[in-house]
């Protein structure tokens, strides 16, 4: 593809950067802050991801970021060198993007995903690729999130015998040990909101059609999205600001309303001052400590300004039946369409060429759960069932219960608990979800932002707040949460880097 015009000194290390496969002492000499900077994650990614507690978060960085930091802050470009980790199921010219699975191992497409070349072209640097639950948690009902044939289990800085949550495993458990200064990860339902929570860190899924979704590999053409993942609200809204853009190949890009250069802008002087936020009491959970932590939480709202709607409602579940019917029949129809895309030879083609691949390498690919999602997906052929379906859950999450919501107890944004705190990684039995916390389904279904932010601990393990709007009001999300940042009276945990069970 064709990216931005770079800037001359910029694009000079690009020409010369270092590849991927240099080791640590053949980088490239650089230096100011940037490049400093740079050299201080590659280190402390080989201390801590590569050996150490292991965390399996990163599988691939460039030796070469450390120069292109420094030509990036030279060049006056707006992140200035700031180093990003990018999910492995984004493509970026440097490195294979393999979604985690062997089938595509060896997917060195030598192209830039539309976004990754906005990023670049704003001064941003990739560091490196970032483990994912593999194929972003759509193979199979019984997996364990963090996993992939590629990097193996992602653990949580903060207990790694822990779960990280997924798909954006790697991103979020990243960006919570401090190995870049942001992340790109990616969301269909829950995939950048779940890890960014349970690894203490922030996380924004921004309405469907900010964000280019060309060249990454896809699930659903109705909910899919990228999105930032960062330790503060500024930097997340930095970050969105530098990915963001209209797509041609991308229709949902095209002709979005209030559409901003700058969604860092106002964020430092946001007040919640009058501000009415709806309380969603039904879906704070079944568990008495996280009530506790989400109390001290809309009590800091509520003592900045705020003025708190308790919101008593129970969703109507057909839009989550039929948001399934949507996801496998999209999957089957996008994985084909980008499979074939792919440039090279002896690559899959298609949704049931990936089921062949893992039924031939079972050993590896299907030890610890199977690909009943893919084999659904690959016989969820009926079209007109599934625009039913479509138009059936898209309608009933935004219109009849955000937009509803909002409109009925006149509030400008709901507000919830995102999710409980990391439960035990367990390949055997799958994950341990806790259903009854959390309302970023229907967010994630009607294409809606759904931001989320550290609010406290639980054990000394984080959980976050979730802050939902209306569709394209991600610029008032943003300036309601970095409002409540600054209001935050809750310590939050540091990472251990230990077994839950050894901290003190």
């Amino acid at each position: 593809m064709i990216r931005p015009p770079i800037p001359s000194a910029l694009a000079v290390v690009l020409a010369t950067a270092a590849p991927a496969s240099l080791s640590a002492t053949d980088r490239p000499v650089a230096s100011g802050p940037a490049a400093t900077a740079a050299e201080t994650q590659l280190d402390r990614i080989a201390a801590i991801d590569d050996a150490g507690p292991e965390l399996n978060a990163v599988i691939a960085t460039n030796p070469g970021a450390p120069a292109l930091a420094g030509a990036a802050e030279d060049a006056d470009l707006p992140l200035e060198g700031r180093t990003v980790l990018v999910k492995d199921n984004i493509e970026t010219y440097e490195f294979p993007t393999t979604a985690g699975s062997l089938a595509l191992k060896d997917n060195r497409t030598a192209r830039d995903a539309p976004l990754i070349a906005n990023l670049r072209a704003a001064g941003g640097v990739v560091l490196g690729k970032t483990n994912l639950s593999e194929w972003a948690n759509i193979r199979d009902s019984n997996s364990t999130s963090g996993w992939s044939a590629i990097g193996g289990l992602t653990r949580n800085p903060h207990a790694i015998d822990r779960n990280s949550c997924g798909s954006s495993s790697g991103s979020g458990a990243a960006v919570a040990a401090d190995f870049a200064w942001a992340a790109i990860g990616t969301e269909t339902n829950g995939s950048i909101t779940c890890p960014a929570s349970i690894n203490g860190i922030v996380g924004f899924k921004p309405s469907v059609g900010l964000v280019s979704r060309t060249h990454i590999v896809p699930i659903s053409s109705t909910q899919d999205t990228a999105g930032p993942m960062a330790r503060t609200v500024t930097d997340a809204a930095m970050l969105l600001s530098a990915i963001a853009g209209e797509d041609s190949a991308d229709p949902a890009t095209q002709g979005v309303p209030n559409r901003r250069a700058d969604y860092a802008e106002g964020l430092d002087s946001a007040s919640l001052a009058g501000i009415r936020i709806g309380v969603m009491r039904n879906q704070i959970g079944n568990r008495a400590d996280l009530r506790v932590v989400f109390e001290t939480a809309l009590a800091d709202l509520e003592r900045a300004g705020a003025v708190l709607v308790d919101i008593e409602f129970e969703p109507n579940r057909e839009m989550y039946r039929d948001s399934f019917t949507v996801l496998r029949f999209e999957l089957r129809r996008e994985m084909g369409k980008y499979l074939q895309s792919l440039p090279g030879e002896n690559m899959p083609r298609s949704l049931a060429d990936l089921i062949a691949f893992n039924k031939a390498n079972s050993e590896t690919e299907m030890r610890w759960f199977a690909q009943d999602i893919f084999e659904q997906a690959e016989e969820t052929t009926d079209e007109e069932a599934y625009e039913k379906a479509r138009e059936n859950a898209v309608r009933i999450a935004g219109k009849e219960t955000i937009d509803a919501l909002l409109a009925e107890h006149d509030v400008t944004f709901l507000v919830v608990p995102t999710r409980g705190p990391a439960w035990t990684s367990d390949l055997v039995n799958g994950d341990s979800f806790n259903g009854s916390i959390g309302f970023g389904s229907p967010a994630a279904i009607a294409g809606y932002p759904h931001l989320t932010m550290p609010m406290g601990q639980i054990e000394r393990l984080p959980v976050g707040i979730s802050i939902i709007g209306a569709k394209w009001t991600d610029h008032d999300v943003l300036k309601a949460g970095a409002a409540y940042e600054r209001a935050r009276t809750a310590q939050l945990p540091k990472p251990s880097f230990k077994r839950w069970e050894m901290q003190d």
